[in-house]
């Protein structure tokens, strides 16, 4: 970044782009010199030494203790991102548990907790335990509340712009619950709350088996079957949180397809008569294969259609009826593919059953850094 005087501007804009490069510049990570880190971002080196100083104050970088090892001369300075100076929580709640991630700034996750729910229990009983699961959570990794800088959560349902589930019928007695203040009332910095296959989808691009796609549709086979899109390489939500929702639509194939597969309309009964299913299918049992292939045939008309409305480059397929083998992907692409007017790749999740809690944690850091790197003031 070039340092260039501001004339007749505000110079606190310019102390603000210092500060930005500055800390992009560490975050990129190792451990810089003044001089290296200054000629990486563009900065003189007084104004880099500058803006180091204050990164310290603030707790965001931290000079590194010279080598032990090296006796001769002065050694040149070093300073490191402080990852440790927060932590992003990202959670998943289901109807059946919830599943949280606790990780520092950089991303890495240094906290995981998981605790089974009831299916029917209400709404109220949920949150308490969410609350519970997260006290344990925060004290098993030993960071305090207040070193939570943002959090964000996943949920099935139609989740609106103010975080509220406007519509699930997956989690009873979600409907009209404002999860974002609910879960905001425990925590001191901003709360997220956003569909769990929207969230999916930003976890595989973030490391999961569409890492760099601009342009994938993520498909979460459960209970019910959900999509998540991201188009341009940012989530697509539609103006109330509803995109990707096909899945209400019964001649799609993408409802009830636990209760599908495992023959048995009983939340819970069906999902474990599902798992086994899934894994005899997997073992080669001809009756359990053919289960699984009809129901990608039923499916395979749903996950066409996002395919023709979004032409994505990837589809990745993931969900409690993948965490058994890839039986299921291998019949969506055959029984897709044929459906298709363009080559679209279609992937099974690399992330197991922590996709919703992964992208739980990158919304939770891109909020973060959304006001790490603000160039704008305050209003």
């Amino acid at each position: 970044m070039a340092e260039v005087p501001l004339h007749g501007g505000d110079p606190s804009v310019l102390r603000r782009l210092n500060l930005a490069a500055t800390l992009r510049g560490l975050r990129g990570g190792g451990e810089p010199t003044v001089t290296e880190l200054a000629g990486q971002v563009g900065l003189s080196r007084p104004t880099t030494e500058g803006v180091l100083v204050e990164l310290v104050g603030r707790g965001l970088a931290e000079e590194v203790a010279p080598d032990a090892g090296r006796r001769l001369g002065r050694p040149a300075r070093r300073y490191r991102f402080r990852a440790e100076a927060g932590y992003a929580l990202g959670m998943e709640i289901d109807a059946r548990r919830v599943l949280l991630l606790l990780a520092d700034l950089d991303g890495r996750v240094v906290g995981v907790h998981r605790a089974d729910l009831e299916v029917d229990c209400p709404a109220r009983e949920r949150l308490t335990a969410v609350r519970a699961a997260v006290a344990t959570c925060l004290a098993e990794a030993d960071v305090s509340r207040s070193r939570l800088w943002a959090v964000a959560a996943g949920t099935p349902g139609v989740i609106d712009p103010s975080g509220r589930v406007a519509f699930c019928t997956v989690v009873p007695d979600w409907d009209g619950v404002h999860l974002a203040r609910e879960l905001g009332r425990s925590f001191p910095c901003p709360v997220l709350v956003e569909n769990d296959a929207n969230l999916a989808a930003v976890a595989e691009r973030w490391r999961g088996a569409a890492q760099g796609v601009d342009d994938l549709v993520y498909i979460l086979a459960g209970l019910h079957t959900g999509t998540g899109t991201v188009i341009g390489g940012r989530l697509h939500r539609g103006r109330w949180g509803a995109a990707g929702e096909v899945g209400v639509i019964p001649g799609l194939g993408l409802r009830d397809t636990t209760e599908e597969l495992a023959g048995e309309p009983q939340p819970g009964v069906a999902e474990r008569m599902a798992e086994k299913v899934l894994v005899a299918a997997q073992a080669g049992d001809p009756a359990a294969r053919a289960r699984v292939e009809r129901l990608a045939a039923r499916m395979a008309v749903g996950v066409a259609a996002m395919v023709l409305a979004i032409d994505p480059e990837t589809v990745v397929v993931g969900g409690a009826l993948t965490l058994a083998g890839d039986l299921l992907v291998t019949e969506l692409r055959r029984h897709v593919q044929p459906f298709c007017l363009s080559p679209t790749r279609i992937e099974a999740s690399t992330l197991g059953d922590e996709s919703v809690g992964l992208g739980a944690v990158r919304l939770a850091l891109d909020r973060i850094d959304d006001v790490l790197f603000r160039i704008e003031g305050p209003g």
